[in-house]
């Protein structure tokens, strides 16, 4: 998740060797506007979950989407929805469980502070949630010898 602008001589370099080069580093050419725009919600999203600072529990996701990229919320949950073959809304819980796993291997929070933190409405509600995406309660991951994380890159392959 990023972005890189190169100039290249099309004489000594063409766009599918630069895609080559890209994918052997495990990256990719974006070549539409709609993926782009997808990149874009996903580093959003990332931002807003992992350096908001609090704001995810101050904050709506719909509305800081809109505002971050200037979209609608219903148009950029539709082109994600299309362009990944999951919802966006499924996307942010998956980001949120990733961070709250981070939380949970520092054992310097509660759950409620987490909660909180990662704006539910209940510690059940993030206990529900977090059980259902992972398959552990937060005990039972608690009390894991190597807690479970997935690059953020990869959750939606």
């Amino acid at each position: 998740l990023g972005r890189a602008e190169i100039n290249f001589d099309q004489q000594v370099i063409n766009l599918e060797g630069i895609d080559a080069l890209l994918k052997k580093h495990g990256f990719s050419l974006i070549k539409d506007k709609d993926s782009r725009l997808v990149e874009e919600i996903k580093t959003a999203v990332i931002q807003l979950v992992f350096y908001g600072n609090n704001a995810n529990s101050l904050i709506r996701n719909s509305d800081y989407l809109h505002e971050k990229l200037g979209h609608p919320y219903l148009h950029l949950s539709k082109v994600f929805s299309e362009k990944t073959g999951t919802t966006l809304e499924k996307y942010v819980i998956l980001i949120k469980i990733e961070k709250i796993k981070e939380i949970i291997s520092y054992d310097e929070m509660t759950l409620s502070e987490i909660a909180y933190m990662m704006g539910y409405s209940s510690v059940q509600y993030l206990s529900n949630q977090f059980k259902q995406i992972t398959g552990y309660s937060v005990s039972e991951y608690k009390n894991l010898l190597h807690k479970e994380r997935k690059p953020l890159s990869s959750l939606l392959d």
